[in-house]
């Protein structure tokens, strides 16, 4: 018999597929694989919402009486208890990132965004999708999720940021005019009041008296930046006032509030284009 190759039989292994969960964001579970062959689902449903996106390979896509071929690029939607399957071409290779939202959450968003607060949940229409910004989206909030130094603030943002605009793009709702000048100016000076502490989004929301898809969004607006932007700016301001202070750089880091030192590091570089060594000296 010939030499079986390294190649040849990772190409025979099934993938195995990954999921993310954190007990602080319990609305919100993702599932990925990575080249499956083997990956098949007879018909099945969830109980929650859930979109996906194929990063790779073309697989066969049943929802309910519809069916497709879907390829990388295309993002498919289910709505709680639609029954659906997916599965891969014969023998090709696919990779696909998929997340399970809880109801209730997505609902509470739906309502924050415009709808009757006496609604029920508004289900999406369409079944796949092949919008740029969902599909890129969707890719940015997964490594943001399964990012072990993103704080959790972060995490929050951007899982309301993207489920926004999922909202948006497929069942816009007209959005009343609404003045926050003095409630994001109440956040921002919350945010910078408290930018060593761990934040989380309620804490912000409720400081300025504003729902939490309505913070992000107007904030952004306001001061060009997310909040969580905001906050990691701030902490960058405090991280330099103690570094001219002479304050060992450790010590700096964990005071300001980041993970350690190579976290400190990582963002002052990015914004300040300097390390924090050299901007010490």
């Amino acid at each position: 018999m010939g030499e079986i190759t390294a190649a040849a039989l990772q190409a025979k292994r099934v993938s195995v597929p990954q999921f993310w969960h954190d007990d602080a964001l319990p609305f919100i579970e993702v599932r990925s694989i990575e080249g499956g062959r083997d990956v098949c689902y007879a018909k099945h449903s969830h109980e929650t919402f859930s979109i996906g996106a194929v990063t790779g390979g073309r697989s066969e896509y049943l929802n309910r009486h519809a069916r497709e071929w879907i390829g990388a690029g295309a993002v498919v939607m289910m709505n709680p208890d639609d029954v659906h399957a997916r599965n891969p071409v014969a023998d090709e290779r696919w990779s696909y990132r998929m997340m399970h939202v809880d109801v209730a959450w997505l609902t509470g968003l739906q309502h924050e965004l415009g709808f009757s607060e006496n609604h029920a949940f508004r289900a999406f229409s369409q079944t796949v999708t092949t919008d740029a910004g969902l599909f890129n989206g969707l890719n940015r909030l997964h490594a943001i999720l399964v990012d072990g130094d993103a704080d959790m603030l972060r995490k929050q943002s951007a899982a309301i940021t993207f489920f926004s605009d999922v909202q948006n793009t497929l069942n816009p709702a007209v959005l009343p005019d609404h003045d926050a000048s003095l409630q994001l100016t109440h956040a921002a000076e919350f945010i910078a009041e408290n930018c060593t502490r761990s934040l989380k989004l309620e804490d912000i929301c409720e400081a300025a008296g504003l729902s939490a898809s309505h913070l992000i969004r107007a904030f952004r607006q306001r001061y060009g930046m997310t909040p969580h932007a905001y906050l990691i700016n701030r902490r960058i301001q405090y991280s330099r006032a103690q570094l001219r202070r002479g304050r060992v750089i450790a010590d700096v880091a964990l005071d300001a509030g980041f993970a350690d030192q190579a976290h400190l590091q990582r963002v002052f570089k990015r914004l300040v284009a300097a390390t924090p060594g050299q901007y010490r000296s």
